[in-house]
């Protein structure tokens, strides 16, 4: 490939990666069969330590999907929960809690959501659990025996595969860890035995009207998460730019 093969190339990466987004207000409008086939055989290239391919995805749509969100809101209405990956808010660093906290005032202010309004915001919370409006969703879970961090990476690195794939199909999503706090309810009535639940996917089309959609999270610079390393014919390893704090 030449060089304005490699630029056409990474100028569609660009607009790829940078233009997918998390959709939280969606149409009812399905997914054709043939383009969700496409997507998750897409998304199937994802890599994997030593090729495990450690993902079991389970994807529902019309009346599954509709008995589903009703189960799903009446546990969340009991307050049981079931996670198989254990969920603690000290698990981020302050700066990663000052983002999370940033976002959230963006996102519940676009929907008209005050600070300190916390019946609103467990009442949207809830209202999620019917996954956003969206026709389709897609269950991600770890299929080794364990809910080990290794073959959770590699699940990881399915989802981001999948969310890209649906971008460039014209396909919108959000990946929703509050799905994950019911994996009991998500595996009786899916009919599923095994595998450890780690995050659900919803997806179709976006409401272009709803307010939530215009909300835009931003990522920080790269020398806050990234040091470049460069080894020095004289000297040894050179560290290249700045890691941020």
């Amino acid at each position: 490939m030449g060089r304005s093969g490699h630029t056409e190339l990474s100028g569609y990466a660009e607009r790829l990666i940078r233009g997918r987004r998390a959709v939280r207000a969606f149409r009812p409008d399905a997914v054709a069969p043939e383009t969700m086939r496409a997507i998750f055989s897409l998304a199937g290239a994802a890599p994997s330590n030593s090729n495990t391919q450690p993902w079991r995805v389970e994807v529902i749509s019309g009346a599954l999907r509709d008995r589903l969100a009703d189960a799903l809101q009446a546990d969340h209405a009991a307050r049981r929960t079931s996670a198989d990956f254990p969920y603690r808010d000290d698990m981020y660093a302050p700066v990663q809690q000052e983002r999370r906290a940033a976002f959230g005032a963006e996102l519940y202010g676009a929907l008209g959501i005050g600070r300190d309004d916390t019946a609103a915001r467990v009442a949207y919370d809830a209202e999620s659990l019917r996954f956003y409006g969206a026709p389709h969703v897609a269950f991600l879970f770890v299929s080794s025996g364990r809910a080990d961090a290794r073959p959770a990476a590699d699940v990881g690195a399915y989802m981001q595969t999948l969310l890209l794939a649906m971008a460039a199909y014209g396909v919108d999503s959000c990946p929703q860890g509050l799905l994950s706090f019911y994996a009991d309810t998500v595996r009786g009535e899916l009919g599923v035995s095994e595998g450890k639940l780690l995050v659900g996917v919803s997806f179709g089309y976006a409401d272009g009207a709803a307010p939530v959609n215009r909300v835009s999270a931003g990522r920080v610079e790269l020398a806050a998460t990234t040091t470049f390393h460069d080894q020095a014919a004289s000297d040894g390893w050179d560290v290249v730019g700045v890691r941020g704090g």
